[in-house]
C-alpha cells in the first residue's frame, strides 16, 4: 500500500541540474514526477546520493514569458532507468524553490 506523505503529480517537464554540491555543471533530463516534497527526474550521469543540488523546472507560459522553479534539494536515490537507456533515474528532495521568470 502506497504511503507517500504528499501526492504525487506525473509531470513531464524539462530539468536542468545547475550545481552539485559546491561543483557547478550544466545537465539536462526530464521530470518524471512531483510531490511537494520532492521530484523525480531523469538525468544523464548519476549523482552521488546524499549530495545538495540546485535544479531548474522550466514550467513553459507564453512565449514571451517563461516561468521556472529554482529549487534546492538533495539527491535521495539514483537508479538506471527502466527504459534501458542510458539515464538515471534520480529522486531529490525539495528543501527550497524560487519561481524565475525569463524574459523572451
Amino acid at each position: 500500500m502506497e504511503q507517500r506523505r504528499s501526492r504525487r503529480f506525473a509531470l513531464h517537464l524539462p530539468v536542468s541540474i545547475t550545481r552539485s554540491g559546491t561543483e557547478h555543471i550544466m545537465q539536462s533530463g526530464l521530470t518524471k514526477n512531483i510531490s511537494s516534497g520532492g521530484v523525480l527526474f531523469t538525468a544523464g550521469k548519476e549523482p552521488d546520493i546524499g549530495v545538495c543540488i540546485e535544479y531548474v523546472i522550466s514550467l513553459g507560459g507564453p512565449s514571451d514569458q517563461m516561468v521556472s522553479l529554482r529549487c534546492i534539494g538533495k539527491v535521495v536515490r539514483a537508479n538506471r532507468s527502466a527504459s534501458g537507456e542510458s539515464d538515471y533515474d534520480v529522486a531529490a528532495t525539495l528543501e527550497r524553490y524560487e519561481f524565475v521568470r525569463r524574459e523572451g
